[in-house]
């Protein structure tokens, strides 16, 4: 299904998707409003879902979508800024208008191994967290330098530069400092968008390392990685996050 107020922008999906064998398109909407009833009454296994639209936007739109018939969403935008940061971070796939015929391909190529392995409730995780983090997107603070934890009845300001490793331990989070370890009342959700995008990376649901202390990427068995970091200490990236490596610079 495609969901673009611009009609140059549907022609040019439609025109982009004509020879492709395996996909109908199945219907088309110009508003919010429509987007989402259509996706409600049609139930299309992929949706290129336009940011900006009349009455209600892309991420408005999403806000109304939960499982268990959740479709995959490329988002088209032409912007460059902030939400194109927030759609890699979340490991979610965007098209930038005018969309190029081979980014165009790299992104059909994705949404097809997510329909393969229909991880719905990983896409609706991302989806939300991915909503989470716009909400607070324009007006944002900067991204915080150090972290206040708790540390034998002090308050310890521990220096983003100095964390090694981050992970989940149910509502909390333990960040891994050299030798030290600290327990912070946060979930990794919330402390993802606190933290600089370009220096720290989420490589699974339990798991964000400071990517200037990776020393080594071992690929293993469908499509995971072992992280190896300066320390010696061993990670996995999970197959469901190995869209982030571009942001190592891994093609």
């Amino acid at each position: 299904m495609i969901a673009d107020d611009q009609l140059i922008a549907c022609e040019m999906l439609r025109r982009l998707l004509k020879n492709e064998p395996d996909i109908d398109i199945v219907g088309a909407a110009s508003t919010g409003g429509e987007t989402v009833e259509a996706i409600n009454r049609l139930q299309p296994d992929l949706v290129f879902l336009d940011v900006k639209m009349p009455g209600m936007d892309g991420f408005d739109v999403i806000k109304q979508l939960h499982g268990p018939h959740l479709p995959v969403i490329i988002f088209v935008t032409a912007n460059e800024g902030y939400a194109i940061k927030a759609f890699e971070v979340h490991a979610l796939d965007y098209l930038v208008k005018p969309c190029e015929p081979d980014r165009f391909q790299t992104a059909l190529q994705r949404a097809r191994e997510q329909l393969r392995q229909n991880h719905t409730s990983e896409l609706e995780h991302k989806l939300e967290a991915l909503v989470r983090d716009l909400q607070v997107g324009a007006g944002a603070p900067k991204p915080v330098e150090r972290i206040a934890v708790k540390a034998n009845g002090r308050i310890v300001f521990l220096p983003l530069t100095q964390i090694d490793w981050i992970e989940a331990a149910d509502n909390y989070v333990i960040l891994h400092a050299g030798t030290d370890s600290h327990v912070l009342r946060e979930t990794m959700t919330r402390l993802e968008t606190k933290l600089p995008p370009d220096r720290f990376l989420r490589i699974s649901r339990s798991t964000i390392v400071n990517v200037l202390q990776i020393k080594e990427l071992h690929p293993m068995f469908h499509g995971e990685y072992v992280v190896i970091l300066i320390n010696g200490k061993r990670l996995t990236l999970t197959r469901t996050y190995r869209e982030k490596l571009h942001q190592l610079g891994v093609a």
